[in-house]
């Protein structure tokens, strides 16, 4: 176990500042922060690639503003959010300070008064990390926080990626079975006609790899009784509040949007499969299910979590719903990967697969 005890620094702005400096890990790292929570006891835990480095401060409140801590993290964020704490946590906020780069802030509610000193980072392992709040009065507090905290991080550093992807015949008789027309879900290719989404290495369009992989999720689903419907179809224009009353007028049991990811600069290292949800136990489980069995591809995409989001398609449908992002067209790993139509297989399968444990499981 590493303990690495902070230093202190002081001025009329800053009550205390510190700096955790940990092992260093090449900036091109897919992505360094892989989970977090906070716990009802007051502990903020991290769950890294091995070996990240870590920038930690702290900043005391002042004027309306209460204490404030951060930690920054090498790795590309892709979607910046504010998520609403709880008890004496007012916010958390993930953002990108600088291109390239991770930024975990929790800001506290102003009566919180935090001593810098006693502020310690532990390292429990390679890939785990704990900061304790002394001092913080955890009445009313409920643990809360992104990912799977326990889930064995891999090194998403591209160099030392997964087994390289070889096609094999997908079981179907392998997929859970659930009750014969029963279920119903909408699937949503994202994007269509003018709107190619994002265009990748060697020009792909993003409108055309996750229609085809929706086309097979649907054929995998109707082939265990469930009834399938497409947000669309072909290469058509649709608007997010058309997919919205599609998917309500439809009285599906879930919801799922299928895209693929892009990060500006066209960064080649950046690759990784994630899945979103709103809100709900359900809609958690569902995208916890779906992100299961994908990062199961052996070969596949690094795995980036399952983690909320306000995105408009799942905030606005009334059933449980799921934005899955197979990977990144402008990354060198899933660039490869998805221009196989034999990998977007292996994707819908995973997708269609995760669907139906969770209608097996919920149901």
């Amino acid at each position: 176990m590493r303990l690495i005890k902070a230093k202190i620094k002081s001025s009329f702005v800053f009550i205390g500042f510190f700096l955790f400096l940990i092992n260093s890990l090449p900036l091109n790292a897919a992505s360094v922060l892989a989970a977090w929570i906070i716990t009802s006891d007051g502990v903020l835990k991290l769950r890294t690639s091995k070996d990240a480095r870590l920038n930690a401060y702290y900043q005391g409140g002042y004027n309306n503003i209460g204490d404030r801590l951060w930690i920054d993290f090498p790795g590309e964020l892709s979607n910046p959010r504010k998520l609403k704490g709880n008890g004496p946590i007012k916010e958390i906020r993930l953002g990108k300070p600088f291109e390239g780069n991770t930024r975990l802030v929790l800001e506290f509610d102003q009566k919180v008064s935090l001593d810098p000193t006693e502020l310690k980072l532990l390292g429990k392992s390679p890939t785990m990390w704990e900061l304790n709040l002394i001092g913080l009065n955890t009445v009313n507090l409920e643990s809360f926080g992104e990912g799977d905290i326990n889930r064995k991080s891999s090194n998403l550093n591209l160099t030392n990626s997964r087994n390289r992807f070889f096609p094999h015949k997908l079981n179907i008789n392998s997929l859970p079975i659930v009750e014969n027309g029963r279920f119903k879900i909408v699937i949503d290719p994202g994007h269509g006609g003018p709107d190619t989404g994002a265009i990748g290495l060697k020009g792909v369009k993003e409108t055309d790899i996750v229609l085809d992989i929706s086309k097979k999720v649907s054929e995998y689903l109707s082939a265990r009784g469930v009834v399938v419907q497409l947000t669309r179809y072909k290469d058509v224009d649709l608007d997010l509040s058309e997919r919205v009353i599609i998917a309500n007028k439809s009285y599906a049991n879930a919801f799922i949007s299928i895209h693929a990811n892009a990060v500006k600069g066209y960064r080649r290292d950046v690759s990784g499969i994630e899945t979103y949800f709103y809100r709900g136990f359900n809609g958690e489980n569902l995208a916890n299910k779906i992100q299961t069995e994908l990062i199961k591809i052996p070969g596949g995409s690094p795995d980036r979590g399952v983690r909320q989001s306000r995105f408009f398609v799942i905030k606005h449908t009334h059933m449980p719903a799921a934005l899955v992002e197979v990977g990144f067209l402008t990354g060198r790993v899933d660039s490869r990967l998805l221009s196989q139509r034999s990998y977007r297989n292996e994707i819908a399968f995973g997708i269609a697969k995760g669907i139906l444990k969770y209608l097996k499981e919920t149901y």
